[in-house]
Parts: C-alpha cells; sequence; structure tokens
C-alpha cells in the first residue's frame, strides 16, 4: 500500500493587532480539519502596535482581534503618524511595509521551505505583495506553489497599488464571510481579478478563519492539487 504524502508546509500570516502565537490559537480547528493535508508554521510580524494607537484604531479594527494581549502586532501601518491601520484608509504612503517583508523572507530561510502560505485580514492583504515581488523576480525566495487568502483586500495604500499592476498566476482560494464587518466581502471580491483563475470559498459567517465540516472538501481538493 502506498503511503501518504507528507503535509504540506504552510507559512501564516496573521491579522493586525494579532501575533503568531495568537493566531495559531485561532486556527486550531483549521489544523485539526488538515492536519493530514498541511503544517501551519505561524509567524510574528515585527512592528508592535502600541495599546495607545489600538485605542485610536478604526472601530471595525476593535473586532478584528478582541482578545489582543500586550504582543499585539502589524504588518504596516496606514497613518504613518498615528502608527495605526485601517483597511479602508486612503493614503500616499505607508510604514512599515519593508521591514515585514525582510521578516517573511528571514521567516522563509529560517523556517522552510515551504509550499503555500496562508494569510488572514491584514496579513492576507500582505499575500499578494509577496506573491507579486517573486512574480516581478524581486524576491527569489517567496517560492509559494499556493496560495490561501482569507478576509484579503487590496491595499488602499497608493504605493502598494504597483503590486497589482499584473494578474498573479499563483494557484489561490480565497475565503471571506458574507457577514463579516471588518473586511465586508465587497472588499474581498475586489481583490480577486489580481490573481488569475481564482477559487472563491464563501461562509455566513464574519470576520474569522472557517473549519467547519462544510468546508472540508473545498480545502481538501484545493491542497491536493500541490501533494
Amino acid at each position: 500500500m502506498a503511503s501518504a504524502p507528507p503535509p504540506l508546509r504552510v507559512l501564516c500570516i496573521h491579522g493586525y493587532r494579532q501575533n503568531g502565537g495568537s493566531f495559531r490559537e485561532k486556527t486550531g480547528a483549521l489544523r485539526k480539519l488538515l492536519k493530514k493535508h498541511a503544517e501551519l508554521v505561524h509567524v510574528d510580524a515585527p512592528h508592535r502596535v502600541a495599546a495607545a494607537a489600538a485605542a485610536r484604531s478604526a472601530p471595525e479594527e476593535e473586532e478584528l482581534d478582541r482578545s489582543a494581549d500586550d504582543d499585539s502586532r502589524g504588518w504596516w501601518f496606514s497613518d504613518v503618524q498615528a502608527r495605526t491601520f485601517d483597511a479602508r484608509q486612503r493614503s500616499e504612503k505607508s510604514l512599515g511595509l519593508d521591514a515585514s517583508v525582510s521578516a517573511v523572507r528571514d521567516a522563509v530561510k529560517d523556517l522552510g521551505p515551504f509550499d503555500g502560505i496562508l494569510g488572514f485580514s491584514q496579513g492576507a492583504a500582505l499575500v499578494p505583495m509577496l506573491c507579486s515581488l517573486h512574480q516581478q523576480n524581486q524576491e527569489p525566495e517567496f517560492r509559494f506553489r499556493f496560495a490561501i487568502v482569507v478576509a484579503g483586500f487590496r491595499s488602499a495604500c497608493e504605493e502598494h497599488q504597483k503590486f497589482y499592476d499584473a494578474a498573479l498566476s499563483i494557484p489561490s482560494l480565497h475565503v471571506f464571510g458574507l457577514e463579516d464587518r471588518v473586511i465586508p466581502a465587497a472588499m474581498s471580491r475586489e481583490l480577486l481579478p489580481s490573481f488569475r483563475d481564482p477559487q472563491v470559498l464563501t461562509h455566513p459567517g464574519g470576520h474569522f478563519v472557517p473549519a467547519a465540516s462544510a468546508h472540508r472538501q473545498t480545502y481538501h481538493d484545493f491542497l491536493k492539487r500541490f501533494q
């Protein structure tokens, strides 16, 4: 009898005001659902979100992670002066993205190799940026074979629009909730044209990573393509 293929290794990129540890806890059900197919490896964003800055976050960000602890982190700030992030905030410049790209590069070097990448919320918005850098031959280390984007969106920052110039060829699964009040489904749908042939999984809930039995087959069918 042929042995089962080894699980795929997936780098996990948490949301704003989370960290690798808290996101690992929140993806416990997903890890259980995918245990035969994928090993999820969680990393921290390099930027700490100060308590005062968190208090100034937009109301919807308060819902983003009610359990955020003293080690709240983010991948970039949309408000350069206040060092806060709001997915809807339009700005010309951001703060911190280069350090986050370096942090992911270090994670790939120290913890990889990885077959794929999974991002949630702000982390899901970072994923297409990383994939774009690889596709543009700027980051050869980001050789991910697939991407899972949960509650993703296009960055509203003007300097980030270069990441959406060409559709990404990496196979992708986009997951979002129809009742998400933090990143509405419409924002997640706006990201879809940035990928070629994106696969979509919607769920009736809000801002979280779904892992019910009803979602098992979609996840499994997507991952089996790479085992």
